[in-house]
């Protein structure tokens, strides 16, 4: 779902869904601390939030994966497969499975490594491991105890921050900032920091710094005359990094974060960029929810993350993967 406005500010309607906000809270506090019920043979480390999503979850995971490629090491994702129908644990083929079998950002993963989809995600850390796996990294699942972790690193947008502070549905928290505080090792602040969070996360836990930066493919939009469109958990954020490499927007249109596109949909996106001689572009994650002749069609503007000190990345995880196995 995109967020709605009055997540941002203190309102009279968002006074109004707090006690509600209360009751969601206090189930999902009250649940993450439950001992959790598998440790895995081998590190675990959770990259999560605290809202509801666009803070940069899977670019983070994304880019944790390949550090920990570059060091040597085997990891493999374990995450829910949001949107897709498999129970799982299963290991995602991208040549096999779809958006429909295991949700879009699975796809996505399965590009760069193994990924396992496990309803349970607890259940996918023996075959995953069994596999080969030396190193389990989770995309989501800060709220969810079957699994324990090693290293949880709370992701938070540096514009948005915790939005009016308040739970679901008064506000667009998954749990009470300091309940979900609690239990992380780290913080990554993305972006600029227009709310002050560095000083104030960090108080409570280490706050690392990182930003997105648009891939190679920014070199061919520069200039041109795109028609975009996005359905993420922020949308806008698509819309800037557009703007900020010099492409010229004609048209955006923003949809639902995890929506499921039909031809009818995209067709006339297409045939609008057709009619002012536009470039059609999209994200890496909505491209893989197209249909394959309609996705030949769109120019895709992927994202990698830049971190601000990544030796201080590095240090965490290596802290956690040399760190004993407890029993």
């Amino acid at each position: 779902m995109r967020a709605p406005d009055f997540w941002r500010t203190d309102n009279p309607l968002s006074r109004l869904l707090e006690p509600f906000g209360h009751i969601a809270g206090s189930i999902t506090a009250r649940r993450a601390l439950r001992a959790p019920l598998v440790r895995a043979d081998i590190p675990v480390i959770c990259v999560g939030n605290l809202t509801t999503g666009g803070t940069g979850k899977t670019p983070v995971t994304a880019s944790i994966v390949r550090r920990l490629k570059e060091k040597g090491h085997t990891p493999a994702v374990v995450m829910r497969g949001y949107g897709g129908s498999l129970k799982g644990p299963v290991r995602v083929d991208a040549h096999l499975h779809t958006v429909d079998d295991v949700g879009d950002e699975a796809l996505l993963h399965a590009r760069n490594g193994a990924v396992w989809v496990a309803r349970t995600r607890a259940h996918a850390a023996k075959p995953a491991t069994n596999a080969g796996a030396d190193v389990l990294v989770m995309d989501d699942g800060h709220q969810h105890s079957t699994l324990a972790k090693d290293l949880s690193l709370i992701v938070v947008d540096g514009r948005t921050g915790f939005g009016n502070n308040r739970v679901f549905p008064a506000g667009p928290l998954r749990e009470p900032v300091r309940a979900g505080l609690a239990r992380a090792h780290a913080a990554v602040v993305m972006g600029e920091d227009h709310l002050g969070l560095v000083s104030d996360l960090s108080k409570y836990l280490p706050v690392l710094r990182a930003r997105l930066v648009p891939g190679p493919e920014r070199l061919r939009l520069k200039g041109q005359r795109v028609v975009a469109f996005a359905g993420i958990g922020d949308p806008e954020k698509f819309y800037n990094a557009l703007v900020d490499i010099g492409a010229r927007v004609a048209a955006f249109h923003p949809f639902e974060d995890h929506y499921a596109f039909d031809a009818a949909d995209i067709q006339p996106i297409l045939d609008e960029a057709y009619e002012i001689d536009a470039l059609p572009v999209t994200t890496e994650k909505d491209a893989v929810r197209l249909l394959p002749d309609q996705r030949q069609q769109e120019n895709v503007l992927s994202v990698d993350v830049a971190w601000e000190k990544p030796d201080e990345l590095d240090a965490l995880l290596a802290r956690v993967l040399k760190a004993p196995r407890a029993g």
